[in-house]
Order: C-alpha cells, then sequence, then structure tokens
C-alpha cells in the first residue's frame, strides 16, 4: 500500500469513535479524512483535537462535501447508520458496520446494499475473538455429544445481557451441530430445572467491576473438559480489529462479509 486509505468514522465522538480517531494516528496504513458526529451534537464544527490550526480535521454533522474516501467505519447509532450506507451505496465506497440495534429494515437494506459495495459486519472486532469463535466452531462439530456452556464477564455497566458476542457464539456452536441457537439455548437455571437435555446451550452471565470482557466456552464431556476463553484488558483491541477491517475491506469486491472471513482472507493472502 504507497498511499494512505482515506478513511470516515461515523459517530466519530463516541467511545469506540474516540478509539479508532486516536489508534489511526499511528497507523500509517489510514488517515481519517471525515469524522461524522449527530447533527445535534455541540461538536459539531470543533476540531479533533488540540492545539488547533486551520487545517485540522474538525467534526462533521454529515456527508456533504465529504470528497473521495476509500472506505467509511461506521460506530453510530441506526439513523447514523442508514446516513453512512446512502453515501456509501451513491459513491461507491466499501463500508465497516459496528452499529448494532438496528431494525430489520435496515438490516435487509444493508444485505441488499451487499449487492453494490463491500460491508463488513461484526458484533465484536477482536481479531482473537474472532478466532476463537473459528475455533468454537470447530470443536463444536467434532464434539457433538459434549454440554456445551458459554460463560461471559463484562463491567457493571453494561446493560444487555447476554452480551452480542456470547449469543454469536452460541450461533457458531449451534450451525455446527446442525440446528439453531433459538432451538438450544437456555439463558437461566433455578429452582428445579430438572436434568440437562441432550443438546442444550447454556449461557451464565458475571457482571462486575471494570471488566473489559471475558468469553468462555465450555465443553463438558465425559471425565474431560474442553475450555475455550478469550479475555479483553484494553478497549483498544476493537478499534485496532475495527481498522484491520476497514484495510482488508477497501481491497474486496461487493458482497457481504464478517471478521471470519477477513481471517480466512489473510490466510491465503487475499
Amino acid at each position: 500500500m504507497n498511499q494512505a486509505l482515506r478513511i470516515a468514522i461515523s459517530g466519530a465522538s463516541g467511545r469506540m469513535g474516540r478509539a479508532l480517531i486516536a489508534r489511526s494516528r499511528s497507523d500509517r496504513r489510514v488517515r481519517v479524512q471525515r469524522a461524522v458526529i449527530d447533527a445535534r451534537s455541540e461538536l459539531v464544527g470543533h476540531p479533533l483535537q488540540q492545539p488547533a490550526t486551520p487545517e485540522s480535521l474538525r467534526y462533521s454533522n454529515g456527508w456533504e462535501g465529504a470528497g473521495a474516501l476509500d472506505v467509511v467505519i461506521d460506530f453510530s447509532t441506526p439513523v447514523g447508520l442508514g446516513n453512512a450506507l446512502d453515501y456509501c451505496l451513491t459513491e461507491g465506497v466499501p463500508l465497516v458496520v459496528g452499529t448494532t440495534g438496528y431494525d430489520a429494515a435496515l438490516r435487509d437494506r444493508l444485505m441488499h446494499a451487499a449487492e453494490h459495495i463491500a460491508i463488513l459486519q461484526a458484533a465484536n472486532f477482536s481479531l482473537g475473538v474472532a478466532v476463537l469463535q473459528r475455533l468454537l466452531r470447530d470443536a463444536a462439530r467434532a464434539l457433538p455429544e459434549w454440554d456445551l456452556e458459554i460463560i461471559e464477564a463484562h463491567h457493571g455497566r453494561k446493560e444487555d445481557a447476554p452480551s452480542g458476542t456470547a449469543i454469536a457464539l452460541g450461533e457458531t456452536a449451534a450451525k455446527a451441530r446442525g440446528t439453531t441457537l433459538d432451538e438450544q439455548a437456555v439463558y437461566a437455571r433455578e429452582g428445579h430445572p430438572g436434568p440437562r437435555k441432550s443438546g442444550e446451550i447454556g449461557f451464565s452471565v458475571i457482571r462486575g467491576g471494570d471488566i473489559v470482557g471475558e468469553h468462555i466456552a465450555m465443553l463438558a464431556g465425559n471425565g474431560e473438559r474442553l475450555e475455550l476463553a478469550h479475555r479483553a484488558t484494553d478497549r483498544g483491541i476493537f478499534a485496532r480489529g475495527a481498522l484491520e477491517a476497514a484495510v482488508w475491506l477497501s481491497g474486496q469486491p461487493a458482497g457481504h462479509y464478517g471478521i471470519a472471513d477477513m481471517l480466512e482472507g489473510r490466510l491465503q493472502g487475499v
């Protein structure tokens, strides 16, 4: 790569947006050229960092006048994602999607858009979690009779449970076993639930302190147990993974991709 990729960050003032901007400053492969935030934000028009100069990049409230871009990374809101998607479709720009919580209509729009531009979506941009998911897929397929439990831990401020990553792990394992998570998931056990049913995928949730994120997939057989685990200690790993995804996606044809596709492509040198 001779020239830095010109990237835009949608949701640039959020936690992930700020992490991406900070990470990009030490990554010579990319250059942030547009930083889009909610039009109602008081940061619109303010420079991304101080001290500022007349040439300093400033927060923008939209995509008008964005100029030529190589890839867009979105960690905003469903509305912000929709606006970013409109821009990417019009300009033919690849889109990395980290935003969650959108409805079925926007999900369908993303799937249809992937017929025209490259789109990579992920609930978790940790490269380690992506490898964990790959390992769990193989283990669940190789050990179909073993009981599977997924344990996740996060800081006490996290509002949803189980985590999106835990759900994704469960879906991966269920698919590897020829079933669905809807059919096999057990999210709570208390009182006298009775013996475990064959094929169940159980979930346990821990909340407390400042835990960044931990996920353990436990496969229990008779007389032995296999545990696959990932522990995040620095939120910067998610920004690093998103930038890796952006660099990889910039060279891909139109299509719908996930982190697993990126890993596979890296293994094959694509």
